[in-house]
């Protein structure tokens, strides 16, 4: 295994972890289907959240959340309300979510963007 996909498995991770310290419920992880894949599908208690998890080992390079661009915003939406249907949940019951995770000594420092699109 590569050290950025350890890197980015062990983002992944944390930002379940974060989320269900936060009281979500983690209801899927790496949701695939023929248009992409969708890191973390939660429930937040009121409705349910697509998070798109982006983590890097410093902001050397900028900010983890840079990454996601208008139109990466505009595919993980096409793509929540994709993982919707194929669940049978109403599309307006889902949000979407940024987690960015940056590493520090102890772990990671989370940056968490509620409705992104």
């Amino acid at each position: 295994m590569n050290a950025n996909k350890s890197l980015g498995e062990r983002g992944e991770d944390a930002a379940a972890a974060y989320l269900a310290g936060q009281g979500w419920t983690v209801l899927e992880r790496n949701w695939r289907c023929s248009e992409g894949e969708l890191d973390i599908i939660a429930h937040d208690g009121v409705r349910h959240v697509v998070c798109e998890v982006k983590t890097r080992s410093s902001t050397d390079y900028g900010d983890p959340l840079e990454a996601i661009t208008p139109r990466k915003a505009v595919r993980l939406r096409r793509l929540a309300w994709r993982w919707a249907s194929a669940r049978g949940v109403p599309k307006d019951d889902v949000g979407v979510d940024l987690l960015g995770l940056v590493t520090d000594r102890d772990g990671f420092i989370v940056d968490h963007v509620r409705e992104v699109c």
